[in-house]
This record gives C-alpha cells, sequence and structure tokens, in this order.
C-alpha cells in the first residue's frame, strides 16, 4: 500500500515538473544561456534578460533571430516556441537595439545603455552597415581607442599597440595608400588629445559623432511604388524616407512620424495614411509578407518613441534620469578627488627625485673632494721628497766650493817660484775660480730650487687643508632633508593630510523654468561650438591624408558622399529641405517616381 502511494506521488511530482528548454543569448557583451519554461511568452524572456544585464531603458532593444534569408525580431506577447525559428536547442537569439534615439546624449541615460549602442554602432561601421567618411573613421577610432585604454601615455602606449585593433572599415584602409604604422600614428595623434575623458564620455562621443552619419539607425527594405518603379524604404527614428536604391546616403522624399495618420498592410500592399485628410492614402508593394511585418514592427515601435520624445518623462524615467544626475556628480567628485591625489603623489613624487638627486650630487661632491685630497696629499708627499733632495744636493756644493776654496788658499801658499809653475799654477788658479765660481752659482741655483720646493709643499698642505675642511663640510650636512611642502602639497599618505567631503551636497531640483530655458539655450550654444570644433577637425583630418587617396578605389557611396560634402548637404540640411514641401506634394511625388 505504501508502495503504491510513493509511486503515485513520485507520478504526480513529475507531472508538476515543467517542461524547459535551453537558449542561449548573444549581446554586443557577452553571451548567456538560459533555461526557459514551454510556456513562456517572449516578454518572460525579454525582461529576464533585461533583469540579468541590469538594464531598464528596455524600449530601444529587442531579441532577434534569423529565419531563411531575413531576420525577425521576438514578439512579446507570443510563445517563444510559437515563433517560425529553428527549434534545435539551444535556441540562438541576439539581444539588440531594435529602435535607435534622435539624439543619444538627451536619450540614453544608463551607462549600460549607452555600453551596448556604442558596440552596435562600432560594429556596423566596422562592417560598413554604415557609411563612415573616412576622417570620421578615424576620429571615431581615436574616441574608441580612449574607451578601451583611458588616457595615452606615451611610456606605456608605444608604437604597435593598436597593431591587434580592428578600429577603421575594410573600405578606409583601401581607400589610401597608407600603411597600418600610419593610420597609427593619425589615430594616435587624435587619441592624445582626448587626456581626461572617462570610458562613459568617451563612448557618448562616439555616438554623438556616428548620430549625424547619413545611415545611422537607418533600416532599409527594397520596395516599388504603384508605377513599379524599384525604391528602397528607410525607416528611422524621426520617420519614414524614400531612397533610390543606389544613394541610400540622401533620401528623395521623407515623412515626419508625426505627419502619419495609420499604418497598416494587406499581403504585400502597404498603406500609409497621412494626418492631413487632403492627401490621398500611398501605397507601396515589398518583395514578401514577412518584410511586411517586420516593417509594421518598426514603424509602430519608431511611431511611439517620437511621440513619447515629445511629452514630459514618466515617472520612471524622470526617476531613472535623476540617478543619472547623482551618479555622475558622484563620479566626478570621485573623479576629482582621484586626480587631486594623483596630482599631490606626482608632486611628491618629484620631491623625492629631487632630493635624491641632490643626494647623489652632494655625494659625487664629496667623492670628488675625496680624489682631490688624495691627490694634494701624494703632491705633498712628492714635494717634500724632492724639497730633501734638494737640500742635499745644494749642502753637498757648498762643501765642494769650500773644498775648491780651501785648494786655491793652499796653492798661494805653496806657489812654485819658477815663472813656468807660476803661469801654470795661475792657469789652476783660474780654472779653479771659475769652477768654484761655477759651483757657486749651481749651489745658489739649487737653494732657490730647494726655497720654491718649500713653498710649493706649503701650498700643497694649505690646499689639503681645504680639501679636508670642504670634506668635514659636506659630510657634515643631512643628505635627508626633505623639501618644504605646503599644507596643500603633501601627498595622501601623509598623516597631516585630510580631504573631506561631508559638507558635499547636490541639488538637482529645477522649478525654475526661466532658469532652465537659460541653461538650454546655452547647451544650444555650446552645441553649435562643439559641431563647429568637430567639423574643423574632420577637414583637419581630410587635408591630412586626402592627398594618399587612391581615387579608383572609391566606392559609389565614396562618390556620393563627396558630392554631398561639395555641395554643403548634410543629413540635417537635406532633411529640412524635403519636410518644407507639403506632405500632399511629396506624396504625388513618390507616386510619380
Amino acid at each position: 500500500m505504501a508502495s503504491a502511494i510513493a509511486s503515485k506521488m513520485g507520478l504526480s511530482l513529475r507531472r508538476k515538473q515543467p517542461k524547459t528548454f535551453n537558449v542561449q543569448i548573444a549581446t554586443m557583451d557577452a553571451d548567456m544561456e538560459f533555461s526557459c519554461e514551454v510556456k513562456w511568452k517572449g516578454k518572460d524572456l525579454f525582461d529576464r534578460v533585461c533583469r540579468t544585464i541590469g538594464l531598464r531603458e528596455t524600449w530601444f532593444f529587442g531579441l532577434q533571430y534569423s529565419v531563411k534569408d531575413s531576420v525577425a525580431w521576438l514578439k512579446m506577447d507570443k510563445k517563444v516556441l510559437d515563433h517560425d525559428m529553428p527549434k534545435e536547442e539551444p535556441i540562438m537569439l541576439y539581444f539588440l537595439a531594435k529602435f535607435y534615439p534622435e539624439t543619444a546624449e538627451e536619450e540614453l541615460v544608463q551607462d549600460i545603455t549607452q555600453h551596448l549602442f556604442f558596440l552596435q554602432v562600432k560594429r556596423k561601421i566596422l562592417e560598413e552597415e554604415i557609411y563612415c567618411p573616412p576622417e570620421a573613421s578615424v576620429l571615431l577610432a581615436s574616441y574608441a581607442v580612449q574607451a578601451k585604454y583611458g588616457d595615452y601615455d606615451p611610456n606605456v602606449h608605444k608604437p604597435g599597440f593598436l597593431a591587434q585593433e580592428e578600429l577603421l572599415p575594410k573600405r578606409v584602409i583601401n581607400l589610401y595608400q597608407m600603411t597600418p604604422e600610419m593610420w597609427e600614428e593619425r589615430i594616435t595623434a587624435c587619441y592624445a588629445e582626448h587626456r581626461g575623458r572617462t570610458r562613459d564620455e568617451a563612448e557618448m562621443e562616439y555616438l554623438k559623432i556616428a548620430q549625424d552619419l547619413e545611415m545611422y539607425g537607418v533600416n532599409y527594405f527594397f520596395i516599388r511604388n504603384k508605377k513599379g518603379t524599384n525604391l528602397l524604404l528607410g525607416v528611422d527614428a524621426v520617420g519614414l524616407h524614400i531612397y533610390d536604391p543606389d544613394n541610400k546616403l540622401t533620401p528623395k522624399i521623407s515623412f515626419l512620424w508625426n505627419e502619419i495618420r495609420n499604418i497598416s498592410y494587406s499581403d504585400k500592399e502597404f498603406a500609409i495614411k497621412p494626418l492631413d485628410k487632403k492627401t490621398n492614402v500611398f501605397k507601396f508593394n515589398s518583395s514578401k509578407l514577412r518584410v511586411n511585418k517586420l516593417i509594421l514592427q518598426l514603424c509602430i515601435g519608431n511611431h511611439d518613441l517620437f511621440m513619447r520624445r515629445r511629452r514630459v518623462d514618466s515617472l520612471e524615467v524622470q526617476q531613472m534620469k535623476t540617478q543619472a544626475r547623482e551618479e555622475r556628480a558622484r563620479k566626478q567628485v570621485d573623479r576629482q578627488r582621484l586626480e587631486r591625489e594623483k596630482q599631490l603623489r606626482e608632486e611628491a613624487e618629484r620631491a623625492r627625485d629631487e632630493l635624491e638627486r641632490r643626494l647623489l650630487q652632494l655625494q659625487d661632491d664629496a667623492h670628488m673632494a675625496n680624489d682631490a685630497l688624495l691627490r694634494s696629499e701624494e703632491t705633498a708627499d712628492l714635494l717634500a721628497e724632492k724639497a730633501q733632495i734638494a737640500e742635499e744636493e745644494a749642502k753637498l756644493l757648498a762643501q765642494k766650493a769650500a773644498e775648491a776654496e780651501q785648494e786655491i788658499q793652499r796653492v798661494k801658499v805653496t806657489a812654485i817660484r819658477t815663472e813656468e809653475e807660476r803661469r801654470l799654477m795661475e792657469q789652476k788658479m783660474l780654472e779653479a775660480e771659475m769652477m768654484a765660481l761655477k759651483m757657486a752659482e749651481e749651489s745658489e741655483r739649487r737653494a732657490k730650487e730647494a726655497d720654491q720646493l718649500k713653498q710649493d709643499l706649503h701650498k700643497a698642505r694649505e690646499s689639503e687643508r681645504r680639501a679636508k675642511n670642504k670634506l668635514l663640510e659636506i659630510t657634515s650636512r643631512s643628505p635627508y632633508t626633505p623639501l618644504p611642502l605646503s599644507a596643500n602639497a603633501m601627498p595622501p599618505d601623509i598623516p597631516s593630510f585630510n580631504f573631506s567631503t561631508e559638507n558635499l551636497s547636490f541639488d538637482f531640483k529645477d522649478t525654475d523654468m526661466k532658469r532652465l530655458s537659460m541653461e538650454i539655450e546655452k547647451e544650444k550654444v555650446e552645441y553649435m561650438e562643439k559641431s563647429k570644433h568637430l567639423q574643423v577637425q574632420l577637414n583637419e583630418l581630410k587635408t591630412e591624408i586626402e592627398s594618399l587617396k587612391l581615387r579608383e578605389r572609391e566606392t559609389p557611396l565614396d562618390i556620393l558622399h563627396n558630392e554631398n560634402a561639395d555641395k554643403g548637404n548634410s543629413k540635417q540640411s537635406n532633411f529640412k529641405k524635403l519636410t518644407l514641401q507639403s506632405t500632399k506634394s511629396r506624396v504625388a511625388c513618390f507616386e510619380e517616381l
């Protein structure tokens, strides 16, 4: 009986245990694997991924999968296994940005959101899904290097440190007669100018430049109008754009999302109903029903975000922005504190190096003085020896002179009487006198030389005395006397140093609309100045490498971009020109293409 009950319980437990399947999620940063229940819908899996990576700005992202020769996005309200996708486990899905912001700096709040966008846009540029001109590619590469390596340090970042990095599109590399070393030199020159920027700031600067590229955030689809003309439909954050198939950079017609009332499709036919009731509905055909579904998803999502940006932020977004501002302010204070500590430490290290230099100098001076003292002692001993020898020689010469004088006296006393003997004696006397004179002169010279040697000995001993005094003076100094440092210049590890942030506070409340307007106007002016600086920087880069360009390797998009640049056309200026026309005239123009 007991065994029967146990077997029944085991069977009931096995029945209650939910069936699962494995899913592998590839983000731009890492790969993850989840065990999902069969009943899970797309939203359940999507929320699980967002919680895992700590993402709150979920409205930009989606889960993408490959189906046949195209891609599709997981529907939030549909079971995961009900989607038309390969069911081999683990099921492969890609966590990617589905919708792009109009202005990255204003809309992207979380660091993780910004980082994922940076990685995705960077990959699209390198894989040439987004066209990027060469000069902008170099500048973007320098910001990517700043984000990865931090501040440039010539002692660390030596030539060749970017050899294994993929930083430029292959199209750009092939377009110029430049070696990898030359590209690295130009990227490093720009990289060195970004000193002081954090990873988040460098990534945001990258996105601010990238968002002005013509193909940024645009999803392209092949369509045909009523006349059967092949065209490209572009869907992005601001509206719908119609392109010539050979020109993805400059749209022929554009419609803002706030000009569109309704979007629908029937089979392969797509219908766009403008807000202007006097304007006819314009239609186009796509190649597949699946493409129409994807276009509709992107249109609805981009339209909702477009209208959402123009309303007051929700409480959740306001809270996120407040937290982000507080976090940025805290990071700024921490960065300033670290910079100050780094500066103080560098000053302390410089002071230590100066002390070590002075110690080495004093040691060198002591060695030199000691050597000079030894040489002086040796010189004094040598001079004393020479003086003694000279003195003995002088005494010997004086003795010989005395003996000669005695011989003269003896010769005079015992003078030979005969004349010859007298002359001979006189001659001998004369020779003896000459010899005596020479002996006297030699004795005098030797005496003078002895006096000179005595003077040299006196000088040598005087020099020895001075050298001893100098050595005594050097050795009596303290070689570790520290340089005077002010209280503000002490290194952080010295006990007297104190850095307090207890009284630091931040107030992010802003109810004064007039002040807010002034701040917005100030930001606009700063943005214009930054844009001018950026344009100057891009023009300088373009001028530097223009002479090395191989014109025959230019792609059609390179030629189109150069034509737009020569005409002074940009993404923003083209869009303004197109939207100046009435909706009705633009619809008519689309149907006549």
